[in-house]
């Protein structure tokens, strides 16, 4: 049923009313000022944040120094001198795998986007690498309670947790991977930052001129570590199964 005209004019009149209102310079100030203010805000936390992204990241780098490298490199010389096959084979796994970190860092020097998906692929392989074999494990429960075998034991759980929690942390910065140019992202560049400061601390006759160099050693090492581990996935995996030791 239609409205008759006195109604049609009063809703008329009442739409007027309110656009007029709403049309005034005032309330076009008003408005422009709020979402001023609330655009200001958002800067301001995103910067508040990012203040507190930075130390976060380089803690990250440190506990990865301590974990991934320090630690294992430690205990490699350590079950080669007790003459430990198991542990020795273990920890060579670990470090076939745990090169993709190092890759990952170096990719990460030309800010190349594919660093950031091949970090986090690291974090989940390395934790798989130190439990995956079943032959290792056995016999790692089967030897004596000795320091090297307690040492070990903690090593993996603690760098299997930082892993996984250092993978889960990451997941939110994962759209740096479709990012054009991840230098140009605050939260992206805060993860940029400690390898550039890497390559001026070991690299420091270099000039960043031979970025270009770092990238395609990067990105040779990725495709020679993508072919390896096809080749494990495909045929190594499928005569051995979870045997890492060759009888």
């Amino acid at each position: 049923m239609s409205l008759s005209s006195p109604q049609k004019s009063g809703w008329e009149r009442l739409y007027q009313y309110r656009a007029s209102k709403l049309l005034t310079p005032e309330f076009a100030c008003c408005c422009f000022g709020e979402v001023s203010f609330k655009m200001g805000e958002a800067i301001s936390t995103l910067q508040s944040c990012l203040m507190e992204l930075k130390p976060l990241v380089w803690l990250d780098y440190r506990l990865a120094i301590l974990f991934t490298v320090a630690i294992p490199l430690v205990l490699l010389v350590w079950a080669a001198f007790k003459r430990s096959e198991a542990i020795s084979r273990l920890l060579i796994i670990y470090w076939r795998v745990a090169s993709l970190l190092a890759i990952a860092v170096y990719l990460m020097i030309p800010a190349w986007s594919i660093a950031f998906i091949t970090g986090f692929v690291a974090r989940i392989l390395i934790p798989i690498s130190l439990w995956f074999w079943v032959d290792l494990n056995e016999e790692i429960e089967d030897r004596p309670n000795d320091g090297l075998k307690l040492a070990t034991t903690a090593w993996r759980w603690a760098v299997s947790a930082y892993c996984i929690l250092g993978a889960l942390a990451s997941i939110p910065f994962l759209s740096c991977a479709f990012t054009q140019n991840p230098a140009s992202v605050s939260s992206c560049r805060a993860w940029l930052e400690v390898p550039w400061a890497y390559y001026r601390l070991i690299h420091y006759d270099a000039d960043y001129s031979n970025v270009g160099i770092i990238a395609f050693l990067g990105a040779t090492a990725l495709c020679a570590y993508i072919v390896y581990f096809f080749y494990f996935l495909l045929i190594r995996l499928g005569k051995q199964g979870r045997s890492a030791l060759e009888r």
